[in-house]
């Protein structure tokens, strides 16, 4: 008997073609994965639907690579992912599942046997702790029953940093599990997970990690772990976490759900709360979002839908420990001349570290630009050092004594003498997280100091020396945002932001809100436990409402500020945004070609949407090549779906539909 099946192949075949239709000699389940003919090459493929026996010839399906069907949520959501961004379904499938599933990979006996469904990762017996004993606050124990009340759907927990949303997280997957169903948990850094996992190890046993740090291989293996488990699990891991095929899928927990990183930069470019969203709303669970500093698109959204009968947000207003002291923020007015006695840190923050360190406790170092300097140039005739693809300023890092392209990563020495005057007097200008630390390691020589953002070794990260961290054996710990946002640390006292501004020189609809983000998160890692601590600010923008809302921790304030410019100004969450960005080799080509396009989209659609540019992207020039924007706001999403759809089959567009941001 022959059965005849629809299959999405998981590379394009053809623009249009989505699906195509193979015979089986055995029967299949909807999900299962297998390996297709196409023309002379094989590719990998999901079954899709059943089919009636076609009135044309059929190629038979040369293998079934996994006998376990993906769950019917992942098939649901890669086809909502596919309409509602407008992007081939055989690129959502790509990006839902893992690389290399034709090859054959090691397992020890264990994992053959857990993969084959004879042997169960870890029982849900768990001789771990119950949540049930543990003493919660009473606005923890409110925010219980609130959320008992909620059945489905999407649920905004707005709680200040410390007010013990992780363990709302962990109370919430419990019920999950114990009604047989597994949980989700994301967070934005990799950096996040190791003491989420920690926290959620005290009550859960039956715990899988997946992360971008993984090798093609683990992932793969963790992927086939996951789907052949029929024990409730809990699943940690950044963004692509979401696609774990669990099955019985019964709780999505987002934790810093405002971060960017949230929504993938490549295709498909999908939101993972939107995402989250539809999984809950449609198969009968919670998605629950949590931040001290929600998106104001979302926060505006979250209180619509409360107005108009849905779920409510539910706040957290008071820290979790009673004994907890709040901080003491001083704010460093950097135009004063008197304010400082070093290059980079005023007087009283040098006072603030030293006291500090004289106690025994830790002291973090904020700056959200990494290297040792940002422009290099001569000192006589200004000639300024330029990546030869980008055209932008090269970063010197002077550990390596290298100047860096943190674009398009080229790489090239410092020259000794200016290439235009010959002048040998050549300065490096700015600051970064190297030179900090340079000027660190100088100011306390027998202290542990410990440097994290993108530089940093692999062995060096705070994921791999979080224990270090958290029990105090680091003394100074300096970093990018990566240290700004989820940690816990007992012994840090002192907070330092070395220029609480720099965000703000980015001309995007989102710098302010960004920053505003920043310095409530960086000001919240203190303030969690009963010893007192600092957060010393600097800034040559006192005045900034960004600054000013972050260090009175005043999110309703910000709020109502920004929702006013945003809604003075026309962006969202009042119109929906496209970006379309024009990549060619030569620049004529890409004015040429967006300028063209612009027109056509003029003509076609100027009812319905407001259209600006073609004007050259933020970063015109990476890689060698030249980047042209079109950037496109409509109160209504249809035609901006439909000129997403024109532009996905042009291989020189990239296509963004709601952008985090326009930089």
């Amino acid at each position: 008997m022959c059965f005849y099946y629809e299959i999405a192949p998981i590379k394009i075949v053809r623009s249009g073609s989505d699906i195509l239709t193979y015979s089986s000699a055995e029967e299949l389940k909807i999900g299962q994965i297998v390996e297709i003919p196409v023309g002379k090459k094989n590719l990998i493929g999901v079954v899709w639907k059943k089919a009636k026996k076609p009135d044309f010839e059929t190629r038979e399906i040369s293998k079934i690579i996994s006998k376990t069907p993906i769950p019917k949520h992942l098939i649901k959501l890669s086809k909502w992912i596919s309409e509602y961004y407008a992007t081939p379904l055989a690129q959502v499938l790509s990006g839902i599942l893992p690389s290399g599933l034709n090859k054959s990979r090691r397992f020890s006996k264990s994992e053959k046997l857990e993969i084959s469904g004879l042997k169960t990762a870890a029982k849900t017996d768990r001789n771990t702790e119950s949540c049930s004993i543990f003493l919660y606050t009473e606005e923890q124990q409110n925010t219980f029953k609130k959320l008992d009340n909620i059945n489905s759907g999407t649920v905004l927990l707005h709680g200040i940093t410390g007010s013990g949303k992780t363990l709302i997280y962990i109370n919430q997957a419990e019920k999950a599990l114990n009604t047989g169903k597994s949980a989700i948990i994301l967070v934005p850094e990799i950096a996040l997970t190791s003491q989420l996992v920690l926290n959620f190890k005290k009550y859960f046993s039956n715990i899988k990690i997946i992360h971008s740090h993984q090798t093609e291989a683990e992932r793969h293996r963790t992927w086939l772990k996951i789907l052949n488990d029929p024990e409730p699990q809990v699943i940690i891991g950044a963004r692509s976490a979401l696609f774990a095929p669990v099955r019985n899928l019964g709780l999505i927990v987002i934790d810093e759900c405002h971060e960017p990183s949230f929504k993938q930069d490549q295709t498909p470019k999908y939101s993972a709360l939107r995402a989250s969203s539809f999984l809950a709303s449609n198969f009968n669970f919670k998605a629950i979002f949590g931040s001290a500093t929600p998106l104001v698109e979302d926060y505006f959204l979250a209180k619509l839908y409360e107005q108009n009968g849905g779920n409510e947000i539910i706040k957290l207003t008071k820290l979790a420990k009673k004994e907890a002291q709040p901080a003491k923020i001083e704010l460093v007015n950097l135009t004063k001349k008197d304010s400082k006695n070093h290059r980079f840190f005023s007087k009283k923050m040098i006072a603030k570290m030293e006291q500090t360190l004289s106690e025994n406790k830790q002291v973090l170092i904020y700056h959200n630009r990494r290297g040792s300097a940002s422009i290099t140039l001569c000192h006589n005739c200004g000639w300024t050092a330029l990546c030869p693809n980008c055209f932008v300023p090269l970063t010197l890092h002077a550990d390596k004594f290298l100047l860096t392209c943190h674009i398009c990563g080229h790489k090239e020495h410092p020259p000794i003498s200016c290439p235009d005057c010959g002048e040998a007097e050549i300065i490096h200008k700015g600051i970064g997280t190297k030179a900090i630390e340079e000027e660190i390691r100088k100011l306390f020589p027998q202290k542990k100091i410990a440097r994290f953002d993108a530089d940093s070794d692999k062995n060096e990260t705070v994921e791999k020396l979080y224990n270090e961290i958290r029990n105090g054996k680091i003394d100074i710990i300096i970093g990018t945002q990566v240290v700004a946002k989820g940690l816990d640390l007992p012994n840090l006292k002192t907070v330092c932001v070395v220029q609480a501004d720099a965000g703000l020189a980015l001309p995007d609809f989102t710098s302010s809100e960004r920053n505003f983000q920043l310095i409530s998160q960086v000001i919240g890692r203190v303030g969690r436990h009963s010893n007192e601590s600092n957060v010393i600010i600097q800034t040559y923008q006192p005045e900034a409402p960004s600054i000013q809302f972050g260090l009175n921790q005043d999110y309703t304030g910000f709020y109502n500020f920004e929702i006013k410019n945003r809604q003075k100004q026309n962006y969202p969450p009042f119109v929906y945004l496209l970006k379309l960005t024009c990549v060619y080799k030569t620049e004529i080509s890409a004015v040429r070609n967006s300028q063209k396009e612009a027109g056509e989209i003029r003509k076609k659609f100027s009812k319905d949407i407001q259209i600006f540019g073609p004007t050259p992207a933020f970063y015109e020039r990476v890689g060698e090549t030249y980047r042209w924007q079109i950037v496109i706001k409509s109160k209504k999403r249809a035609p901006l779906l439909e000129i997403a759809r024109e532009f996905q089959g042009k291989p020189q567009w990239r296509v963004d539909l709601d952008p985090p941001g326009l930089i």
